[in-house]
């Protein structure tokens, strides 16, 4: 298919309901219709991190009047669309299971072509939708579940050059905010503090530094700050301001030159490419940003970064995957089912742990 598609999506594996519709031809600039997402942070925030069953009754409940809202917005009814993309995996299985039945009765309803989508996949692509880059292209994709470097060759053929063997840096942020009190998502959080902090205070880790390869580990980052921050709570009586914007600084830094380092090596691991593209609710921090458009430009590439709304998750990543599976002839079976792990790249061993945002893959 080369004709310009229409394409709705839902995205519901973590802790976002999204519903999106885009428009478009692979290979140019798609339009975003519209892109309605709603945030759980309220309901999580008073544990610290995304409870799983809290997580998928809230996508029950609203994941039709995203839809609504996402198809209002768009100026469009179901009947006006080619076809419908879902996010089948990885994921929490709960809130991934919601967005797929929604997906099916919609569907089944309609007779529209169904697309079974791996979130991963949504986030990977997204460089295409935003700036149409050409494959193939090195990604970074850095979130609360997951971070690995994918050489992405084709819509749907990834070569995962690296990742976290435990933590992702999200979760690692979030797990540094609830140590310090600061609250929940623990991301925006942590920068802000880190603003008026001095990083080199305190020794922090730089774990994996010292081996060759682009994997990454940050569980012992944030065990190495709890310590820290239980030497200074035993004889203060509790962390003073100071003490907490140091921390957060020093944290922060480390992660920053985790990946600085790490995307230098991918980037020379990848091989020919046409851009180095960053993607995920953490490619929202600045400190980040502005370290990995260094390593950009020392690389001879540019960095392309999707813009924030579309870094976190989102129907309209979810819907543009469906787009380029749809322009390539490809539509999913109708008795597909949700699954919580499902790799970019099959030929990979699985990543080793997973953690409170959800399953590695």
């Amino acid at each position: 298919m080369t004709d310009i598609l229409t394409v709705l999506g839902i995205e519901s594996s973590c802790d976002d309901t999204a519903a999106g519709v885009v428009r478009g031809q692979p290979g140019r600039v798609g339009e975003i219709l519209s892109n309605v997402v709603w945030d759980q942070s309220q309901l999580h925030g008073a544990f610290g991190g995304v409870v799983p069953e809290i997580a998928a009754r809230a996508h029950a409940e609203k994941l039709d009047l995203a839809v609504e809202a996402a198809l209002r917005e768009a100026g469009l009814g179901l009947a006006d669309v080619d076809a419908i993309a879902v996010t089948a995996g990885p994921g929490l299985i709960g809130g991934v299971l919601s967005g797929v039945m929604c997906a099916k009765g919609l569907a089944a309803g309609t007779g529209k072509p169904l697309l079974a989508v791996n979130h991963l996949a949504g986030h990977a692509l997204t460089p295409r939708l935003t700036d149409a880059v050409a494959f193939p292209y090195l990604l970074l994709l850095v979130s609360g579940g997951h971070c690995q470097f994918l050489r992405v060759e084709d819509w749907d053929r990834f070569t995962r050059l690296g990742g976290t063997i435990d933590d992702a840096p999200g979760e690692a942020f979030d797990k540094t905010a609830k140590l310090l009190g600061l609250g929940y998502p623990g991301g925006p959080l942590v920068e802000a503090e880190a603003v008026s902090g001095d990083p080199a205070r305190f020794s922090l880790p730089r774990p994996l530094l010292d081996r060759d390869g682009c994997d990454m580990s940050f569980s012992g980052l944030k065990t190495a700050l709890k310590r820290q921050r239980d030497a200074l709570v035993t004889p203060e009586g509790g962390l003073h301001r100071a003490d907490r914007a140091d921390l957060c600084a020093g944290f922060q830094r480390a992660v920053v030159e985790v990946l600085a380092e790490k995307s230098r090596r991918a980037l020379a691991a990848a091989g020919p490419v046409s851009a180095f593209a960053v993607a995920g609710g953490v490619a929202a921090n600045g400190s980040i940003r502005a370290a990995l458009e260094d390593i950009a430009g020392a690389a001879g590439t540019t960095l392309v970064s999707p813009p924030l709304k579309l870094c976190t998750d989102n129907g309209a990543m979810i819907a543009w995957a469906g787009l380029e599976a749809l322009a390539a002839g490809h539509v999913s079976d109708p008795g597909f089912v949700a699954r919580p792990r499902w790799p970019l790249d099959h030929r990979a061993a699985p990543m080793i742990g997973s953690g409170k945002k959800g399953a590695k893959a």
